[in-house]
C-alpha cells in the first residue's frame, strides 16, 4: 500500500480564541524542537518528524486552556503544553514498535520507525520523553515558583511513569489475544490515555496559580476525560478508515487488543463515554472561574470524527 498522504489536524479549533492558542503552541513547540532537541547523525531529524508530525494537539490545548480556565495567563503555561505534547510523542512512537503495535502508519504518514528505523525509533521516543522535562523546567522562566514547577515535574512524571502512562502500556501487551474484561480494559485506559490528560489539566491549573484543591479537581477530570477519549478511539478504530483515523482502521482487533467495545459491546460502549464526558464537563464548570474554551474544547473532543 502506497503511503498515506499528510493530514491535518482534526476541526477541535474552530473558535478563534482556541485557534490562536493553538497557533502559539505550534510556533512554540517547533522551535522548542528545532533548537533546543537536536542530536547527531538523524536522530534529530526522527525526533523532530515523531515531535512534529500533524495531530490533534488535545493535551497541549487543555493545558493552556486550564490555565485560562483557573484565571491564569494561558501563555505562561506554554512550557508546559510542549513538555506534555513531547510526552505523548514519546509514547506514540513506542506504541508503534514492532514489539508493541507494530503499526504502519500514525497520523496519515509513516510511522517513525518505518521511515528511520527501529532502532531510531526507540531512542527518538527516549529523547523525547528526557526533552520534555527540560522544557519543563521552563516554567520558571515565566515566573513561577520553585515550589510550583517541582509540583508540575512530580505530576508530568509519575503520569508518564510506570505507575501510569508505561504501565497501561505494559497492561495493553498483556491482554493482547485475550479476552476483554471491562475492569482489565479499564484499568489500561485511565492509565495509558487517562493520566496524561489528567496530567494536563493539573499542569494547567499549577501554570494558572491554581489551590491544591482545584489542581487535584482538574486532574481527575482530565483523567475521566482521558478514559472517555480512549473509548471514543476504540469505537473510530472498529469504524473509520485509513483517510479519516489517519491510521488502518481494525487494528485494535486484529492483533486482539484490549478495547471497551470488545469488553462490553459497541451500544454500551458509545453511551459511556457519552456519561462519562457529561460529568466532566460538570465537574469543570463547577470548578473553573472561566470555562469557556476549557468546556468548549472537551465538547468538540467528545464529538471529533478522527
Amino acid at each position: 500500500m502506497a503511503a498515506a498522504k499528510r493530514t491535518a489536524a482534526p476541526a477541535l479549533t474552530t473558535d478563534r480564541a482556541l485557534a490562536q492558542r493553538l497557533s502559539a503552541f505550534e510556533r512554540a513547540l517547533a522551535r522548542a524542537v528545532r533548537e533546543r532537541a537536536g542530536g547527531p547523525g538523524r536522530l534529530g531529524a526522527a525526533l523532530r518528524y515523531a515531535a512534529l508530525s500533524p495531530g490533534k494537539r488535545l493535551r497541549p490545548l487543555l493545558v493552556l486552556t486550564a490555565c485560562e480556565a483557573v484565571g491564569g495567563d494561558w501563555k505562561r503555561a506554554i512550557p508546559a503544553a510542549v513538555a506534555i505534547e513531547c510526552v505523548h510523542a514519546f509514547s506514540l512512537v513506542h506504541d508503534d514498535l514492532p514489539a508493541m503495535d507494530d503499526d504502519v502508519y500514525r497520523r496519515g504518514r509513516l510511522t517513525t520507525h518505518k521511515k528511520f528505523g527501529e532502532a531510531l525509533g526507540v531512542l527518538a521516543g527516549d529523547a523525547l520523553l528526557a526533552f520534555a522535562f527540560e522544557e519543563l523546567t521552563r516554567l520558571a522562566e515565566g515566573g513561577l515558583p520553585p515550589a510550583r514547577v517541582l509540583e508540575a515535574v512530580r505530576v508530568l512524571s509519575r503520569a508518564a511513569g510506570a505507575n501510569e502512562l508505561v504501565g497501561g502500556q505494559a497492561l495493553d501487551i498483556a491482554a493482547e489475544g485475550r479476552k476483554p474484561t471491562a475492569r482489565i480494559v479499564r484499568d489500561i485506559h485511565v492509565r495509558k490515555t487517562g493520566a496524561l490528560m489528567g496530567a494536563a489539566l493539573a499542569l494547567g491549573a499549577l501554570a494558572g496559580d491554581a489551590g491544591a484543591r482545584t489542581v487535584l479537581k482538574l486532574q481527575t477530570a482530565g483523567t475521566q476525560m482521558g478514559f472517555a477519549f480512549q473509548i471514543h478511539d476504540d469505537l473510530l478504530n472498529a469504524g473509520s478508515s485509513l483517510k479519516n483515523l489517519g491510521k488502518r482502521a481494525g487494528t485494535d482487533a486484529a492483533r486482539g487488543k484490549a478495547t471497551w467495545p470488545a469488553a462490553v459491546g459497541e451500544k454500551r460502549a458509545a453511551a459511556e463515554a457519552q456519561r462519562i464526558m457529561k460529568r466532566v464537563e460538570a465537574a469543570i464548570s463547577l470548578t473553573c472561574e472561566r470555562p469557556r474554551l476549557l468546556m468548549q474544547l472537551i465538547e468538540a473532543t467528545a464529538h471529533r470524527q478522527r
